[in-house]
């Protein structure tokens, strides 16, 4: 999509800012530094962002902005977001006698403070020599990747490393809540005994209910509209772009409308 930059900088925003204030007959609602504006928010955002997270990232500078105006704005610059696909897990291994544990989540996904309830989710990623795995442990308080791991196996060792990193960045009280899928890697006798020795509660979904693990799955559904189109030469590679998309672009700019169209840090530094 940010290819579609060439182009709409063919047509010259002083063309696009005339053809506006003769729309109609209407008073000039459009300024030069409001299309510059709703341009630099597509542009700066990978070309991801649609109408409703360029609103919601605008009304920071103009409060009283209506999304008719940044529509008409969107057309004439001809930009638009990355429209939705439907995820499909194809990473999820249930099929074990591995003791399960109760969902203590129950689909309540807006816990009252951070480090309450972390939610975890795995997905693949193409490369040359296959596919390689990304697990992540995200804060439902504020959304944000506390921890990540990659490797060439879906297994046990990959859940621990991103829970490892998570526990090392936060730091969490006795109590916390760990909730993930039915997986074996998420429910192997390593992995249980390494959130014991860590004092976190175990959850699991229930059996055939993939929404009750919504948030972490939506986080992939995003992920792979967002990046998948890329087909990584090695594993430090993989790592390296990931570290940018997670840590740079999702946790430090990405907005979320249930977060008031805040990045996840950002929203954390507000509530602190």
């Amino acid at each position: 999509m940010v290819s579609m930059a060439a182009n709409t900088l063919e047509m010259k925003r002083s063309t696009i800012y005339d053809h506006l204030k003769r729309a109609k007959g209407e008073p000039i609602k459009f300024t030069q530094e409001l299309i510059d504006n709703v341009h630099s928010i597509w542009e700066a955002h990978k070309g991801i962002y649609g109408l409703r997270r360029i609103l919601g990232e605008i009304k920071k500078t103009y409060p009283d902005l209506g999304s008719r105006r940044v529509r008409k704005i969107m057309h004439m610059l001809k930009i638009e977001g990355i429209q939705s696909k439907k995820y499909r897990v194809l990473t999820t291994d249930s099929k074990h006698d591995n003791r399960i544990a109760p969902d203590l989540v129950q689909r309540e996904f807006s816990p009252s403070e951070k480090n309450k309830v972390w939610v975890s989710d795995v997905t693949y990623i193409r490369w040359i020599g296959g596919h390689i795995y990304l697990c992540i442990v995200m804060d439902l308080f504020s959304r944000k990747v506390v921890g990540w791991s990659v490797s060439r196996k879906n297994d046990s060792s990959l859940v621990i490393s991103a829970l490892r990193k998570a526990i090392n960045s936060r730091n969490p009280k006795k109590g916390l809540i760990f909730h993930s899928d039915r997986g074996s890697n998420y429910t192997s006798n390593e992995t249980r005994l390494f959130l014991i020795n860590n004092r976190i509660r175990r959850s699991n979904s229930r059996k055939g209910n993939c929404w009750d693990n919504a948030v972490a799955e939506s986080f992939f559904a995003g992920f792979k509209r967002e990046i998948d189109y890329a087909c990584y030469g090695s594993l430090r590679e993989a790592k390296e772009i990931l570290f940018e998309h997670i840590e740079v672009f999702y946790n430090r700019q990405r907005s979320h409308s249930k977060l008031g169209y805040k990045s996840p840090i950002e929203f954390e530094k507000m509530v602190a």
